[in-house]
């Protein structure tokens, strides 16, 4: 069944002009997009969104980075697309990352990493109502 996930290009890929590849790569993977935005993410837009990791020691830094540029976001849709994403992206971790994953090729360290996946079903709808609430996510 085709499902829905939010994507977003980091500030890191868009300074260094890797949108359109990363966007390639997601059309070439059977992914259609649904919606797609620049967005320049405020603090405290930054802070709601990824208020799961307020208590991490990372959290201030990933604030600062998500609101150091422009971000693309964007509703991909394919059958199975968190788990089909997650994989084209790669691990968090450049390093750590498979061969010819988005991140391997473009990713310069764990924070700047080029892209943001949803990583379930239920994180998908909630991060796509928070960049996009006039889409409508298919229930499956």
């Amino acid at each position: 069944m085709r499902n829905r996930t939010l994507a977003i290009i980091k500030p890191d890929a868009v300074r260094r002009r890797l949108t359109g590849k990363i966007i390639d790569r997601f059309l070439t993977h059977g992914f259609d997009i649904v919606a797609l935005e620049q967005v320049d993410l405020s603090k405290d837009q930054a802070k709601r969104f990824y208020a799961v990791h307020t208590e991490k020691p990372f959290f201030n830094d990933l604030v600062d980075f998500m609101t150091s540029g422009a971000c693309i976001a964007m509703v991909l849709e394919k059958n199975n697309a968190v788990q089909e994403l997650r994989y084209l992206m790669g691990a968090t971790d450049p390093e750590e990352a498979a061969e010819r994953t988005i991140r391997s090729e473009f990713g310069d360290s764990i924070q700047q990493n080029v892209v943001h996946g949803s990583d379930s079903d239920k994180n998908a709808s909630k991060e796509i109502a928070f960049f996009f609430p006039s889409v409508e996510i298919p229930i499956g």
